[in-house]
Formats: structure tokens, C-alpha cells, sequence
């Protein structure tokens, strides 16, 4: 992938057929489809790749146990679409990048005969719905086997448990495979670059657009015959630019997560927890070495904080703790994230945890802006390419058929379970850091490790004690436009994710390598790492936490 600068120089004054604004799953995924089908296309995004909804999400890659009972219940066809096109695509992605997603096992704990028949018919049902791209059958799972493989599983009142299979992920290196995917393929794709203007021809119809470097301030233009808008909650308001006065279409949602502490013996698998007091879903995961708890669904506004408060917390690990042995408190949380979801709106739905996760793709008739609007992260490839179909046929393409259905991302080619193996021998890592690094860059990672060889200070720990290295510092500016703190600790390596905690103590030594790399003054570094632990603690101090400094 080239540099930002160097990406800079290529698409100021360019003319390309496409113009993707956008960097989330989305747009990214828009991006690659369009290349692929022969349009040279550039992507703009006017912060970090995935730094909104696409690296919020709960980290699961499924068709929605929610929206099929509420398919069954509702006889709601729509909702019933929803899942069927979640569930093949749910095969799509855990096949495309192996290394960031694949299968998980949830449980559904029952109290009663009676809910483990419903459960149990509902599960054969998803089952039928994925046809050949079912992971693995549903079945019930006897309480002394659920406890075995779940030992936080409270055992009172319990009758079994009905196990299901869906896929997990890790959202923003998911993301950031798709835009290496598409650079890979001849793409342009730039982040920080936020969309001003859009300039019109004499028929009124979009051909340019005025873009500010969020960096340096300096503007310049683009040309392109068509525009993607893949802004996700932001859509309404590229929309509105287009055509100033414009009908919003999106109500957002917020959804929060939390992360707790997690021994290997506490599980293997993830409960699902089918209805809280207020009818919502809530999923408990074990991701990446934590317990990932969410999500909660509430109304929200653009203007609204996306962080989690301690009335939020509480009301997950509530429920949360009516089903585990030992109850879970709100000082054992290292870390938490929430985020903004996107949604169409409906006229029948007044409540944003009833509307449906489906997709829209419109075409406003005036300017010709193309607005992929709504859905979910696991159908974000055929939002994609019902995207893309509007394109070719608003350039008047003939309908290129779509090949991203089996696309290898980035770093998945040649990349299998014992991967991290080969890391271990061949760079003399922990086998800790072979894992992490597999996990995160796939076969990637061997150029992380280049990195680390040719300079043994890189080699080094960000954090003692922890598998996270300098490299990955490194080669994230290098290769993968990581321009601040957070670029790197939340989305490029995972850190923050992690440990609040641990993320402080890594802000100055991340901030001393990229001052290296992108030239910061010993000022500008200063301010960054303080910007940064300014934030996490501003985190920390909202869900009820004593912020540590750095």
C-alpha cells in the first residue's frame, strides 16, 4: 500500500470513474468491487478507516437469531430477507479472511422444557435458512455439558442449553482488509480526506469534489463520473449536499459493549441472552482474551458522545449476571466501546430496536449520487455490489459480473490455523506474539516481522508483559496510513480494546515511533500522547473508573 502522501499526490487534479466516499466496511467494500470490475476508482474518508460504526460492532458475523424471531413472529418477510442474506454472506466472509473471522458456538441457556423446544425448533430454522453455508447443526446441550464447556454458566433452574453456530470477527481489520485489498488492486484510497463540496456539470449532474486534508488543512479537487455515498451515519449528510434540502432518510441507534477479564477456563463458547426486561438482545463473547458483552439499542442523535456510561454498564452486566455463577462488576471492566448504527427508517417501526437491518441503495435522480444506506456489517459485501450494479448501470456499463463472492482478502492468502507457527520458527517470536500478529495481519505479518529483523529495537514489547510489539507501530504508519495514537492502539493492533489501562502506559512509546516515522516535532508528539490519554481517561471516568496517567 502506498504512502498517504504519495496517495495524495496520485488522486489531486485525478479523474477516475468512481469516487467512493467512505472508508468503513461499506465503502471499502464498494471500493474493491468497483476495481475489480475494471473501474478506477478512488476512495476518501474523512477520518480513520472503520473508525466509526464498522469497528463498533458487537464482532459477530451472523444472520441474526433477532431478526428471524421477529421474522416468525411479526410474519415479517422483510426481516426474514435479512437473515437469509446474512447467513450466505456470513460463508463469504469467514472464507475471504480466515484469520480475522471464523466460527463460534453460542449457547442459549433454558429454564424450561418449553423454551428449549422453541429455542431448539427456532435454531433448526437458522440452520435450514444458511442451507449449505450452515457452520455447523444446532442441538441441545444437556446442563452438566453446558456447564462443561461454560463453568460461569450459573446450573440453578437450568434445564440445558440450545448451542448454535454463527461466525465472529475483528471489525477493523476487517476493514482495514478491505482497503489493502483494494490497494492491492490498483485502487487509490485515502483517509482524513473529508469531502467539502460536490461540483456539478451543466446537466446538474455530480463530477467533482472538493476535498480537505484533515492533516494539513490544504484543500484540492477531484474529478469522478460517479459517486459512491458509503458514509454510513453520515449519509444524510452527504445527501444533503448533493441536493441541499433533501429528505433525511436514517435514524441512528447506539449500541455500547464492554470488555471483562476472561480465563481460558471460563468458556469456550458465547451466551446468548434472548430477551432482557425491556426486549432486547444481549450477547456475552469471548473475543481476542476478553469477554465482550453488548449491545444495548437506544435512540441517538449526531451530536451525541459515543461512549459508555455507567448506567449503561450496569444495565448489561445485570442481566449478564443472572445467568453466571460469580456476578460481574462494573470496576472489573478494562475497557468498553460504543458506536452508531445506521438504520432506514421505517413508517410502521417507532421503536430503533424493531427496524428492520435490511439496505437500501438510492439513487437520487438529479446529481446521479448513489447512496448505499442502512444494513449491517455481515452483509456489507452485497451491499456492496448492489452498489456497484447502480454504478455500472448509471455510466451505462454493461452489468460486469461481481467477484468479490470469493475474493481473498489481504493477508489471507496462503494462510492456515498453524500459521503463527511459522512465525515462531522462522523469527524466533513468543509464541503470544506469533498468535497476536497471525490474528491481526495474517500472513502480513512477515512483513511486521521483516520490520523487527532488520531493526532489533522493534522487536521490542509496546507494553511488558503483553505480545503487542514495535513493528506493528511501524509498519502501521508504513503500510497502512495509521497517522494517531488511537489509529494504532484502537484499530490498527488492538490494544485499547484490550486494557484501558495498558493503552496509557503504551501512548508515549507509540507516540516516540511515529514521531520517527511521520516527522512529529518532540511538541506535536507531546500533545498527541496527552490528546490521547486524555480521552481514555475521559472514558474511564464516564463508566465510574479512576483513570491512571501515563
Amino acid at each position: 500500500m502506498k504512502s498517504r502522501a504519495e496517495t495524495l499526490q496520485q488522486i489531486e487534479g485525478g479523474k477516475f470513474d468512481v469516487c467512493v466516499i467512505g472508508g468503513g466496511a461499506t465503502g471499502a467494500g464498494c471500493a474493491l468491487d468497483a476495481q475489480l470490475r475494471g473501474l478506477h476508482t478512488v476512495l476518501v474518508e474523512a477520518g480513520d478507516y472503520a473508525s466509526a460504526t464498522s469497528s463498533s460492532s458487537t464482532k459477530l458475523v451472523h444472520g441474526g437469531v433477532r431478526y428471524l424471531q421477529q421474522a416468525v413472529a411479526d410474519l415479517d418477510v422483510g426481516q426474514y430477507r435479512v437473515v437469509q442474506r446474512a447467513l450466505h454472506e456470513r460463508r463469504l466472509m469467514l472464507d475471504n479472511a480466515p484469520y480475522l473471522a471464523h466460527p463460534l458456538e453460542l449457547l442459549v441457556p433454558c429454564y424450561s422444557r418449553k423454551e428449549a423446544l422453541y429455542y431448539s425448533v427456532g435454531m433448526k430454522m437458522y440452520d435450514w435458512i444458511a442451507g449449505k453455508g450452515n457452520l455447523f447443526p444446532s442441538k441441545h446441550r444437556s446442563v452438566a455439558d453446558s456447564v462443561k464447556r461454560m463453568p460461569m454458566l450459573k446450573p440453578d433452574r437450568l434445564v440445558g442449553t440450545v448451542a448454535y453456530g454463527d461466525g465472529q470477527f475483528d471489525d477493523a481489520r476487517y476493514g482495514m482488509a478491505l482497503i489493502q485489498s483494494f490497494s492491492d488492486a490498483g485502487g487509490e484510497a485515502v483517509n482524513y480526506a473529508r469531502v467539502v463540496q460536490l461540483g456539478k456539470d451543466a446537466r446538474g449532474r455530480l463530477n467533482q469534489a472538493e476535498i480537505e486534508d484533515v492533516i494539513t488543512h490544504r484543500r484540492f479537487n477531484l474529478q469522478a463520473r460517479a459517486f459512491i455515498n458509503a458514509t454510513g451515519p453520515f449519509s444524510d449528510c452527504i445527501r444533503g449536499m448533493a441536493k441541499p434540502g433533501i429528505t433525511p432518510r436514517l435514524r441512528l441507534s447506539k449500541g455500547v459493549h464492554i470488555l471483562l477479564p476472561l480465563d481460558k477456563e471460563d468458556t469456550k463458547d458465547a451466551i446468548l441472552i434472548p430477551e432482557t426486561d425491556d426486549g432486547r438482545v444481549i450477547f456475552a463473547i469471548p473475543w481476542l482474551g476478553r469477554f465482550l458483552v453488548g449491545t444495548t439499542d437506544d435512540e441517538a442523535e449526531h451530536d451525541d458522545e459515543m461512549i459508555v456510561t455507567k448506567k449503561e454498564a450496569e444495565y448489561l452486566l445485570r442481566h449478564l449476571n443472572r445467568y453466571i455463577v460469580s456476578p460481574l462488576r462494573v470496576d472489573q471492566i478494562v475497557s468498553a466501546f460504543a458506536g452508531v448504527r445506521p438504520l432506514v427508517k421505517s413508517k410502521s417501526a417507532l421503536d430503533t430496536k424493531k427496524l428492520i437491518r435490511d439496505h437500501e441503495v438510492e439513487m437520487e435522480q438529479q446529481s446521479g449520487l448513489i447512496s448505499v444506506l442502512g444494513g449491517k456489517c455481515t452483509t456489507h459485501r452485497a451491499m456492496a455490489e448492489d452498489g456497484v450494479d447502480m454504478t455500472l448501470g448509471y455510466l451505462g456499463k454493461p452489468l460486469i459480473p461481481c467477484c468479490t463472492g470469493h475474493h481473498k482478502l489481504h493477508g489471507a492468502e496462503g494462510y492456515g490455523p498453524e500459521f503463527w507457527r511459522l512465525l515462531v520458527s522462522e523469527f524466533s517470536v513468543t509464541p503470544s506474539t506469533a498468535q497476536h500478529l497471525a490474528e491481526k495481519f495474517g500472513t502480513a505479518s512477515l512483513r511486521v516481522l521483516e520490520i523487527a529483523k532488520q531493526d532489533s529495537r522493534y522487536a521490542s514489547p509496546i507494553v511488558q508483559g503483553l505480545p503487542y510489539i514495535q513493528a506493528e507501530v511501524v509498519y502501521s504508519v508504513r503500510q497502512e496510513m495509521a497517522m494517531t495514537i488511537e489509529d494504532v492502539l484502537a484499530r490498527r493492533i488492538g490494544l485499547q480494546l484490550f486494557s484501558w489501562a495498558a493503552s496509557i502506559k503504551a501512548a508515549p512509546v507509540v507516540g516516540s515511533l511515529m514521531s520517527q516515522q511521520l516527522g512529529w516535532s518532540a511538541e506535536e508528539t507531546n500533545q498527541e500522547v496527552e490528546q490521547y490519554v486524555q480521552k481514555i481517561s475521559r472514558l474511564m471516568t464516564a463508566i465510574g473508573q479512576v483513570p491512571e496517567t501515563a
